[in-house]
């Protein structure tokens, strides 16, 4: 079952994969690596003017990345936002992205923080290095076949 953005879509021939409706009924879709910022694009310039979340998750073991956008139709006068769900999946091996910083300023940090757990590379995103973990830290800490190190050094510890 497609819904309005999914149709919508495919009378303009933007390639897409719909994947129906999470438990809010909030439309999913999913985009190739190298068409999401075009795409990113023409949502934004159709009226998704709010990136509500960014983020992004193992799918398995041994399998692919996903990263989720979460984007809002924000217009003055209506109750209920039309609300979008966009998932982008890589391949574990060289998983590269297109940054959507340049369209959804908000996306920043979080975009960092998927880099910084996940090890997925945005493509042109204008600072992207580690957030959260030190910068000498070694792998990716939310993939599943992540093995965590046997001690941590606690560096400038009283």
């Amino acid at each position: 079952m497609q819904g309005r953005l999914s149709v919508w879509l495919v009378k303009y021939g933007i390639i897409h994969r719909s994947l129906g409706f999470d438990y809010q009924g909030i439309e999913t879709l999913q985009i190739k690596p190298e068409d999401w910022h075009s795409i990113a694009v023409i949502l934004y310039v159709y009226g998704y003017n709010y990136l509500r979340s960014q983020c992004a998750y193992d799918v398995a073991p041994g399998g692919l990345l996903a990263s989720v956008y979460h984007l809002t139709r924000i217009e003055y006068g209506v109750d209920q936002p039309e609300e979008v769900c966009i998932k982008v999946f890589a391949s574990r091996r060289n998983p590269k992205i297109p940054s959507v910083f340049w369209v959804w300023k908000s996306v920043d940090f979080q975009e960092r923080e998927s880099y910084d757990m996940l090890g997925i590379s945005y493509h042109n995103h204008p600072r992207l290095k580690r957030i959260l973990m030190p910068e000498s830290w070694i792998g990716w800490p939310l993939r599943k076949d992540y093995i965590a190190p046997n001690f941590y050094e606690i560096q400038d510890a009283h």
